[in-house]
């Protein structure tokens, strides 16, 4: 009768690990165990458990890699979804370490966040990570020296030639950018924005503004005329090669410009005067 008991507890027991009979075990046991069960038996109520174990370390590497313009919480998460992935993708059967596998794995998910979310310019991923391995550089000569480390120390330190360097500092500079809607100054300077301070007049409108206007003068030129003005302000030869071109003498070419130039001024001042009318009635 005992015998039959026993041989009944030991069946039971053999059956119920197959999918959830791992419990009692599951309690017990630490992360190792729990991912090496979860391997063989795919619960993912183990597989919880064993997140749950890691989760101290994803913290770790999020905060160092954390830096001021990057909320902590937000790496925090980047770091967990990189745990998971560690934990998806571990094989206990390689004879590998879990912390050494999830490591990397983690870390690489943190540089791929910074790598995506954290420039406001798209840079290429090759100078974010030598952006990355100068800002290090920086920190550690800089501690070490007491001063701000030289081009040529810092490619001893890195490895990097000094273009890479220069190219690395530049990215660097241009990692967070500011809005020029961002309100600057204090409050009795008003709300004044960056794009307002910064900002100054293009001198690009009123050229377009004097080629519109002119165009239509010069297409109305007599043939030598337009050809002389082309030569001198377009291919900017002087009136003695123009001269010699055109088969006349330099004081020839001298009035031409001169009766040319004047001519075109008196005619488009009249559409730049009625431009200068209107200003006020559109402000």
């Amino acid at each position: 009768m005992s015998g039959r008991r026993i041989g009944q507890q030991k069946k039971v027991t053999h059956t119920s690990l197959k999918p959830l009979a791992a419990e009692p075990l599951a309690r017990r046991a630490g992360g190792e165990d729990l991912l090496e069960l979860y391997h063989r038996t795919r619960d993912p109520r183990l597989r919880d458990r064993a997140i749950e174990c890691y989760l101290p370390l994803a913290r770790r590497l999020a905060a160092r890699y954390h830096r001021r313009q990057e909320p902590f919480e937000d790496l925090v998460q980047v770091a967990n979804l990189g745990l998971v992935k560690a934990v998806d993708r571990y094989d206990p059967t390689r004879g590998t370490r879990f912390t050494s596998f999830a490591v990397p794995t983690i870390s690489g998910e943190l540089r791929r966040h910074f790598r995506g979310t954290a420039w406001s310019l798209h840079v290429p991923r090759g100078v974010q990570e030598d952006a990355l391995r100068v800002r290090d550089a920086v920190s550690r000569l800089t501690h070490r020296l007491g001063r701000a480390p030289r081009i040529s120390e810092l490619e001893a330190e890195t490895g990097l030639d000094a273009e890479a360097i220069s190219e690395a500092l530049h990215a660097r500079a241009v990692q967070a950018t500011a809005s020029l809607d961002q309100t600057v100054g204090s409050a009795e300077e008003g709300d004044a924005t960056l794009g307002e301070l910064i900002g100054s007049m293009d001198g690009g409108f009123e050229l377009a503004e004097r080629h519109a206007d002119v165009g239509p003068l010069l297409r109305e030129l007599p043939r030598r005329e337009r050809e002389v003005l082309f030569l001198r302000f377009a291919r900017d030869m002087t009136q003695s090669e123009i001269a010699e071109r055109i088969g006349c003498s330099q004081m020839q070419i001298s009035r031409i410009l001169r009766r040319t130039i004047a001519r075109l001024s008196e005619q488009a001042e009249g559409p730049a005067r009625r431009r200068m009318e209107k200003a006020p009635e559109a402000r």
